[in-house]
């Protein structure tokens, strides 16, 4: 019940943060928006990742990868990392990252979300592997600031925790 009202928040919160302070949904990325240029530069990006990480989750020590999982369980975890991808695409390039741009700039920004991001992670699992989430933090921060808004940061999000279901070594 605590991740689903944590979830609630991050996803509802930055729209109510907008109506409160009258401020522009589109100011914050989270006024949806997505042109074919936007598609090419996610499609780009998730070769150029996923690509070398597949490789070498593939060659990880101790691993049997891709996994076999069910179809039941691989539903399951596609449907959950979509939802995941959009509620903290919201909050974290969102949201946060507009705060923290105000006062930092761009790259500081990308870079500074990106750690809040990672160190997230650690609050459902303490695992070293999670800090990796530092490093798709970046590509998705550097979408937001490209597009000016979250939605390639969502595909590239979802597109990578689809992947993490076959492929993230030592979960």
């Amino acid at each position: 019940m605590a991740i689903f009202l944590i979830a609630t928040i991050m996803l509802y919160g930055p729209y109510l943060w907008c109506h409160l302070t009258s401020e522009n949904y589109s100011d914050y990325g989270i006024q949806w928006s997505f042109g074919s240029k936007d598609l090419k530069i996610v499609f780009i990006l998730i070769l150029a990742t996923l690509i070398p990480l597949t490789i070498i989750a593939m060659n990880w020590p101790g691993q049997s990868l891709p996994r076999t999982v069910s179809l039941e369980r691989t539903v399951t975890l596609a449907l959950s990392g979509i939802v995941a991808a959009i509620v903290e695409e919201t909050f974290y390039r969102g949201w946060l990252f507009t705060l923290v741009r105000r006062r930092f700039g761009p790259w500081n920004t990308i870079l500074i979300v990106s750690a809040i991001f990672a160190l997230s992670h650690l609050l459902l699992k303490i695992h070293i592997l999670r800090f990796a989430t530092f490093f798709p933090g970046l590509v998705m921060g550097f979408l937001r600031e490209k597009s000016k808004n979250i939605v390639p940061g969502m595909i590239y999000h979802g597109i990578g925790n689809i992947w993490s279901i076959w492929f993230f070594p030592g979960m």
